[in-house]
């Protein structure tokens, strides 16, 4: 199976052994979304029974990966994505599994045309953490740039 032929999901499991050793579920990736799950597994659970924050943040962090490589993946011929920075808020004790839902802060034209006139755009992914109960335990902003290869 080729680059081509892969699911967001496959290519990212396939790419990034993290998401593969948590065992992220996608659950939706589009252009405009991307939702991923985090199991409940206790070898990854923290001092008060929830997923380590770390496990969390992945999960934060892979959801905007997956959202950047689905809107922009006809762009990476010409550009890689990097993230640049990216700040968590912790709000409730997550416990069980959990979802990300990654949404884009900018529309995907705008951010093409700054990579078409030579820029290196930046853009905000928002995500946000849930639980089974749909409790929001977390939110996560990553700015991501397409930075254009040399």
């Amino acid at each position: 199976m080729t680059a081509d032929q892969m699911s967001v999901g496959e290519l990212l499991a396939a790419t990034v052994p993290m998401v593969a050793t948590l065992g992220l579920e996608f659950l939706e990736t589009t252009a405009e979304r991307a939702v991923l799950r985090l199991p409940d597994r206790p070898d990854y659970h923290n001092h008060v029974g929830g997923p380590h924050a770390g496990a969390m943040f992945t999960l934060a962090e892979s959801a905007s990966g997956a959202l950047v490589l689905a809107a922009f993946g006809d762009q990476f011929q010409r550009a890689v994505p990097l993230p640049v920075k990216a700040e968590t808020s912790y709000k409730k004790i997550a416990k069980g599994v959990l979802t990300a839902t990654a949404t884009l802060g900018r529309p995907v034209a705008d951010v093409v045309a700054e990579l078409d006139a030579g820029e290196r755009p930046e853009f905000p992914v928002a995500v946000t953490l849930t639980r089974e109960d749909g409790a929001v335990t977390g939110d996560m902003t990553v700015v991501w740039t397409l930075r254009p290869n040399s």
